[in-house]
């Protein structure tokens, strides 16, 4: 049976209130889309992550009568006037199966890989993550993830101590305990990011060796390791937070870093670091540094 998909473009402020409708009108899915080839980087703990200009598209049998959808948004954001949107027709597909092969293991560093659940990982004796892709969270295919997963792979060796700040699905945390960590502290202010960490550590047998808080939950006794992916400007702001979480001569990594902005994450953390040169990955960099 073909479908039919409503395309709406929006704004960011309207983007929730459209998918709610659409859904409650007969969407079988609601999805976000670029409208605008903006990039969508991986966000700060609590923020949402959406495009400035974006469309809303829902998916619909293709009988659905789409005028009164149409209707009923207009209705909803009158006396603003109706939101641009078209119609297309798509072919009857697979849809679990379209999903399922775009995402396909991904290897970080010599020993990590981050693997769908739903098959065998590539090599049964690597350290395999199983973490399903999704929109809010990471699962290492943006740069910055990365580049925390290939330093994790070529640092831990058994026993450290850890705190993911801003952990979003929990993917550094889970490669960090994978990896050898005794103890990993998962930090975010979103409910949400902390509910698919504790899930994916529980998919992953993890769940023990995992905490779970809010950064005002964080106990202080200090850490071996702080690493941090989220972005420049709350990286400014908990520059001494992180000095005080970490041992003299405990390690932290920083990502999220553009390369322009490099020179003013350094300055800042300087007075409690020893920096090593960035590493560079596409436009995003990573920074790592000793207490002193």
């Amino acid at each position: 049976m073909p479908w039919l998909q409503l395309i709406l473009r929006t704004s960011q402020q309207n983007a929730e209130q459209f998918s709610e409708l659409l859904s409650e009108h007969g969407a079988a899915s609601v999805t976000l889309r670029d409208a605008a080839d903006q990039p969508l980087y991986e966000p700060p703990p609590g923020a949402t992550p959406l495009w400035e200009q974006l469309e809303v598209i829902g998916l619909f049998e293709a009988d659905q009568a789409i005028e009164p959808i149409i209707d009923a948004i207009g209705n909803a954001i009158a006396p603003l006037p109706m939101a641009p949107w078209k119609l297309e027709l798509l072919e009857d597909k697979d849809w679990q199966n379209e999903w399922i092969k775009h995402f396909k293991p991904m290897q970080f560093g010599k020993r990590l890989w981050i693997c769908p659940s739903w098959g065998p990982p590539p090599d049964a004796e690597a350290v395999n993550i199983l973490l399903d892709p999704g929109l809010a969270f990471g699962t290492g295919t943006h740069p910055t993830t990365a580049l925390c997963l290939q330093w994790l792979d070529e640092t831990i060796r058994g026993g450290e101590t850890l705190i993911d700040f801003g952990c979003g699905s929990g993917v550094l945390a889970l490669a960090a305990v994978k990896l050898g960590a005794s103890h990993v502290w998962a930090v975010d202010n979103d409910p949400q990011a902390l509910l698919s960490c504790r899930s994916n550590a529980e998919k992953n047998d993890l769940g023990q060796r995992v905490s779970l808080c809010t950064p005002e939950e964080l106990p202080h006794p200090p850490v071996d390791i702080v690493i941090a992916n989220i972005l420049a400007n709350p990286l400014l702001h908990l520059a001494p937070t992180f000095a005080k979480l970490l041992k003299p001569g405990g390690d932290i990594v920083l990502s999220g870093i553009l390369g322009n902005q490099v020179k003013m994450i350094e300055s800042r953390y300087c007075q409690w670091f020893r920096l090593d040169r960035p590493v560079q990955l596409e436009d995003w960099v990573r920074l790592h540094g000793v207490k002193k």
